[in-house]
């Protein structure tokens, strides 16, 4: 089994802004929509991996402890690069000897970026 791709419901407001801040983790915006989708979603992708992002007039959910976890390929460069752009990753503990930290999206999301996944560390 792959997975594909996972949904975030977000606001209208951050369209252009989640894009953006997915784009400074590795990920390209998917530009080829299904037809009727144009304007209701956005899709980025990294290494077959998609996001898809679906635009809700109001009562967007963003959870409290569900997340999206992304390795990047450049951990201390991609922690640089929110930095620069506004966003202040927050160190958490680390399981398995990886650093990892939670940065917020826009529209409230939680990311977690870790350096390697627990399947790196055997």
């Amino acid at each position: 089994m792959t997975l594909h791709h996972t949904a975030l419901e977000a606001e209208p407001d951050v369209r252009q802004p989640l894009v953006d801040f997915f784009e400074l983790l590795g990920f390209d915006e998917v530009e080829q929509l299904p037809p009727g989708m144009a304007g209701l979603t956005r899709w980025v992708e990294r290494d077959g991996k998609q996001i898809h992002f679906l635009f809700v007039d109001s009562n967007a959910t963003a959870p409290l402890l569900g997340h999206v976890a992304i390795v990047p390929d450049d951990y201390d460069e991609t922690l640089e690069r929110l930095r620069s752009a506004g966003f202040e990753p927050e160190p958490q503990q680390e399981y398995w000897g990886s650093p990892r930290c939670f940065v917020h999206a826009p529209g409230g999301h939680v990311v977690e970026v870790m350096k390697f996944p627990p399947n790196a560390a055997a």
